[in-house]
């Protein structure tokens, strides 16, 4: 009797829960990782004195990230951003084609020139910052904002 009740409440259910509505599925094989649910982010730029970027960035939960961060070797800088790289899942972190999938990060640092690409998936809303340490002013910090 139990099962006759159930099987009746899955068929009844399941037009609600089909999709036949002739959507294309919004994520891929990959899913949050698929390509229509990518995007690549202006890149950041490390150099002495000048702005990490044109403006401030606005993310979207649940969206999957690439970002450049370039520094041009005219000062030894890094970049501190706790709050923001515990608010994303890093998918990976590649440096000079060598690919790092750390559990988390809390800041970079460049020594010399070089080019490091970030992927990652935003999750956490809020508002973040990324800053050069000991900077003066607003000009070597990017805000970046997760909805």
């Amino acid at each position: 009797m139990r099962f006759q009740i159930l099987a009746a409440a899955l068929i009844a259910a399941s037009p609600a829960l089909s999709d036949d509505d002739g959507d294309k599925p919004s994520f891929g094989m990959a899913g949050i990782l698929s390509a229509s649910n990518s995007e690549t982010l202006p890149p950041i730029l490390l150099s002495a004195g000048q702005p990490l970027a044109d403006a401030p960035l606005h993310l979207k939960s649940g969206t999957s990230y690439e970002i450049e961060i370039e520094a041009d070797g005219s000062q030894e800088l890094g970049l501190v951003g706790a709050g923001f790289f515990h608010a994303i899942w890093i998918d990976e972190i590649v440096i000079e084609g060598i690919e790092i999938r750390p559990l988390g990060v809390d800041s970079v640092e460049f020594d010399e020139a070089g080019v490091m690409e970030i992927s990652f998936v935003a999750i956490k809303p809020g508002t973040y910052d990324l800053h050069v340490p000991n900077a003066r002013g607003d000009l070597q910090r990017l805000e970046i904002t997760i909805e």
